[in-house]
């Protein structure tokens, strides 16, 4: 019996070894199976990153890092917002032409679980094969605005032309005067490539320059058009050697970067419409993305150009542009409501995901569905909303596709009073759009007008604005509230910038001034002013390039500011 019983212990003893072996066995297994999941689970994190950033820097949108993986309720507007290129425009009816104000009515989506995001990432340049600033305000949602460092004690460096000055006559409405240096918005563009960094832009004496950005120095021929430059030139953002430019000599060009001198390959008419209205000049700086040009005119229609890029069996650049959709900016409504017909295009159309915003000199804000155009698919009107007078100044895109608007306040209607002239619109409720909206009315000014010809600058939850009666104003995006003011120039037409928490303003005495924003709910202290000798209107937008600050005046000079 006792031997039975030591076989039967030996026997259960031997069955709990084997059992624990397989306990173990089934643990490693658990713990390989772990560390595949969590490596898989890796590659796909990585894989989104990338997308997201590969979509940010085509876009322009501010992509965000979550540092939480919490998952909270979305709002109304972030739901839209985040599912516009899926299935929010898809329940939209057609618009009625029947009221400016609103459209037809539109079928909220539904509210969706969203990430609790809390570190956002700076946005990033359109442009991704090669560093630089291609375009105005840099990217899709006009938020980006060069590199830095912010020089720290900046003095003028070399201006352009030495001996001369850009100068040429134009004229307007059958007055014509002398036009110098560069206007609005006229910022330049820089861009790094073949081991040099070159500024380029158009300006007043009917040219676009090519600069070296080192020495002020030409590095090819300029090109000459038939009338002044205001607007921001394009240079090509897919690396093309292409620059889109217009002039108020009629037309909008596709000029080729890669001959011995720029050589013009194509370029549309403002009459190419059967009813342009008010201008021929093209003021919009245009924007590229996935290969097709958007751009608007002052002949008050907006463009969709197919560019059709290539290489010829040189190995030049080509391009054969078609125009595959117009549309007027303007309607009869509108032009009973303001009593006029000043309704050019003059700001610079807006992405983002799938949609087009632009504005007019009427007011009336549109919205464009451009989902499915490389398939053939028309663009179709998704919102459109009338902000009561004259909207020059470029739309502005946050993360969350909400739209910052800024109008002049010229013809004084009861509309531009009631909505303000900087104003906060969620577009994915085209019923009743408007957020919140400030108030900018003629004060101390002799001309009677107020509101602002500048694009905003939007900096994390902060809005930018310099205004034309003589303001610059910290804007909190979610609430609408004043948060400081300061006394600035009056006709303050240059859009201000941010880089490196540094915001930096041109006025009208041919100062450009440098804030502190580092604590964005305080009235900043100013860390620096450089100003031109002659004191003349900087209505340019400048640009800061890795140290450097490059932007032109109205007194017929081009200046590059930095560090001794």
């Amino acid at each position: 019996m006792d031997e039975i019983e030591d076989q039967s212990n030996d026997y259960i003893a031997h069955r709990r070894r084997l059992r624990e072996a397989k306990r173990q066995a089934a643990r490693r297994r658990g713990h390989r199976r772990l560390a595949v999941a969590v490596c898989l689970l890796a590659g796909v994190v990585t894989a989104c990153c990338w997308g997201a950033l590969s979509l940010r820097a085509r876009l322009g949108g501010s992509t965000t890092q979550a540092t939480e993986a919490k998952i909270a309720p979305a709002t109304t507007a972030q739901s839209q917002a985040g599912d516009s290129d899926r299935s929010t425009d898809q329940s939209q009816e057609p618009p009625s032409d029947s009221t400016l104000a609103a459209l037809a009515a539109v079928k909220p989506a539904l509210s969706k679980p969203t990430m609790n995001i809390t570190r956002r990432l700076p946005p990033a340049p359109i442009n991704t094969k090669f560093p630089g600033i291609t375009m105005f305000r840099g990217n899709a949602t006009r938020t980006y605005y060069g590199e830095g460092p912010v020089p720290k004690k900046p003095t003028i460096l070399w201006t352009f032309p030495k001996d001369d000055i850009m100068t040429s006559p134009s004229s307007v409405a059958g007055e014509t005067k002398g036009w110098s240096g560069t206007g609005w918005t006229g910022q330049p563009v820089v861009a790094e490539r073949g081991g040099r960094t070159e500024v380029i832009f158009g300006a007043y004496d009917r040219k676009i320059h090519f600069l070296d950005a080192k020495t002020g120095e030409r590095v090819r021929p300029d090109f000459a058009t038939g009338d002044i430059i205001k607007g921001t030139v394009t240079l090509d953002p897919d690396g093309y050697p292409i620059l889109y430019s217009g002039s108020r000599d009629n037309y909008y060009r596709v000029i080729a970067l890669d001959r011995e001198e720029p050589t013009e390959l194509w370029k549309l008419s403002a009459d190419a419409v059967e009813n342009p209205v008010w201008n021929n000049d093209w003021d919009g700086n245009g924007l590229i993305v996935n290969g097709f040009l958007f751009e608007g005119g002052e002949n008050s229609h907006f463009f969709i150009v197919k560019l059709n890029r290539g290489w010829d069996d040189r190995r030049k650049v080509t391009a054969d542009p078609e125009v595959v959709f117009s549309i007027p900016g303007f309607t009869q409504e509108l032009f009973d409501a303001i009593g006029d017909k000043e309704v050019s295009i003059e700001n610079s159309p807006a992405i983002y995901k799938n949609r087009v915003y632009f504005t007019n000199s009427g007011g009336l804000v549109w919205g464009l569905d451009i989902r499915g155009l490389s398939r053939g698919r028309e663009p179709k009107v998704v919102f459109r909303w009338w902000a009561g007078d004259d909207t020059d100044p470029s739309i502005v895109i946050d993360e969350q596709g909400m739209l910052y608007v800024a109008s002049e306040l010229q013809r004084h209607l009861p509309r531009a009073k009631q909505n303000g002239q900087i104003m906060k619109l969620n577009p994915y409720k085209p019923k009743d759009p408007l957020v919140w909206g400030v108030k900018v009315p003629p004060e101390g000014n002799t001309d009677g007008m107020g509101g602002c010809w500048a694009t905003p600058a939007l900096h994390g939850d902060m809005l930018y604005e310099p205004t034309h009666p003589g303001g610059l104003l910290g804007i909190d995006t979610k609430t609408g509230r004043v948060v400081w003011r300061k006394s600035f120039s009056w006709h303050a037409w240059g859009s201000a910038s941010v880089i490196d928490d540094v915001l930096m303003v041109p006025d009208t005495n041919g100062t450009i001034h440098a804030y502190d924003i580092r604590n964005p709910k305080k009235n900043p202290p100013e860390l620096w002013q450089v100003s031109v000798p002659s004191g003349a209107a900087i209505e340019s937008t400048p640009v800061c390039w890795k140290g450097r600050i490059y932007v032109g005046c109205r007194d017929g000079k081009f200046y590059c500011f930095g560090d001794e």
